[in-house]
């Protein structure tokens, strides 16, 4: 019984050590925001990209449309300050995914066919929305 309860405590204090961990994040996020304003995403394609995905590599995509190796980042962001982070994500299995380039997908990586509404269609690429 004893070594159950001491067993509840340290999972206990390990979700509170990373909720304690999040907040910092947060507040870290914020601070960061006063130097460095968040820019918008640019549109850098009007059609998603098809790739190939292997199975259990993580890939980061690239959330500020700056990356010159679309849809993927290479650290534009950081050179401009942009301010946006990538999306890092695995894959369970290899397989082939269409990844957004316009940027405005509600499931990011992935393409919604938001690309084909007005509102990315009438933007420049190159431009935000």
């Amino acid at each position: 019984m004893a070594s159950a309860a001491a067993g509840l405590r340290a999972v206990g204090s390990r979700a509170a050590g990373a909720e304690l961990r999040w907040n910092q994040i947060r507040v870290f996020s914020s601070w960061l925001d006063k130097w460095i304003p968040r820019k918008k995403p640019l549109v850098a394609q009007k059609k998603p990209i098809k790739v190939f995905l292997k199975a259990g590599k993580t890939y980061k995509w690239c959330v500020c449309g700056r990356s010159k190796n679309q849809p993927f980042c290479d650290a534009s962001h950081l050179f401009q300050a942009t301010g946006l982070f990538p999306l890092r994500f695995k894959v369970e299995e290899d397989r082939s995914a269409f990844l957004c380039a316009c940027k405005a997908t509600s499931k990011p990586p992935y393409c919604d066919g938001t690309h084909k509404s007005n509102r990315v269609q009438n933007a420049q690429e190159g431009s935000s929305l």
